[in-house]
């Protein structure tokens, strides 16, 4: 019965709910956990600014102004075939459309005469210097053919597909919907880069064209100069004998002249 009654008590006592606690404080473990905190606000706000950065990137200028007023306008027409140009319609056709044989440009100018046969009747000295004439006239000739067929070539190219890209990408670049992301601008930057870039080479090969021509005058300069200093030359070097070659004639000619 004592047992009992001792057992009674125990589950009793165990039933009862604990109305004491022990407190347990680690000092390393609050500051470990101060430390999370911080770190975890200062993420967060740092989160946040840049969640603010990029709406602000992502924001079109369409929404602050009107996109239209920084179309420029339409740049003057590139010549079109035709025209009213009565002896030279063939060379104007190709200066809008290219002429890689150079037909229309020989048809406008004077023909060079053949001087196969004559090179055999000359000096070394004179076959050196007609062929270096003929080759002028020939040189000039490739310039003005090369530089007329690039520049109907760039009018034509130009007129029919560069400035159909260009209104496509104005078209795109002015477009103010707000719906388009990074990459779609991204996209109309290169293909802003890619239009910049066949231009630079267009432009490249009309100031090919020119030093063409710069060297083609050059040369002209050059050969003249030459023909004058050479004329020069042969005067001082030859000066004297020539003299005394007409000195000599001319008095024979008084002493044997008589009156007819």
């Amino acid at each position: 019965m004592h047992r009992l009654l001792i057992a009674l008590a125990l589950v009793v006592i165990g039933s009862l709910p604990a109305r004491a606690q022990f407190v347990v404080h680690d000092a390393a473990v609050t500051t470990r956990n101060s430390v999370t905190a911080v770190v975890k606000e200062y993420l967060l706000d740092t989160q946040r600014q840049q969640h603010e950065r990029l709406r602000r990137m992502a924001t079109r200028l369409s929404v602050h102004t009107n996109l239209y007023k920084y179309a420029p306008t339409d740049p003057p027409p590139w010549r079109a075939r035709g025209g009213d140009v009565l002896y030279s319609q063939a060379y104007n056709d190709a200066l809008i459309l290219g002429d890689p044989t150079g037909a229309a440009y020989m048809a406008v100018s004077h023909p060079l005469e053949t001087a196969n046969d004559l090179f055999a009747h000359l000096t070394p000295a004179g076959r050196q210097a007609l062929a270096a004439r003929l080759a002028t006239v020939n040189i000039a000739d490739a310039a003005v053919i090369a530089a007329t067929h690039d520049t109907g070539q760039l009018r034509n190219s130009g007129r029919a597909h560069e400035l159909r890209a260009i209104d496509a990408l104005e078209r795109y670049v002015i477009d103010p919907s707000a719906a388009q992301s990074a990459t779609a601008v991204l996209d109309k930057i290169g293909g802003a880069v890619l239009i910049g870039t066949r231009q630079r080479q267009a432009r490249l090969q009309l100031l090919t064209g020119l030093v063409e021509q710069l060297l083609v005058d050059s040369k002209r300069t050059r050969d003249t100069e030459t023909a004058v200093v050479n004329m020069q030359v042969v005067t001082w070097r030859d000066s004297h004998h020539v003299s005394h070659a007409f000195g000599a004639g001319t008095g024979d000619a008084l002493r044997t002249w008589r009156q007819p």
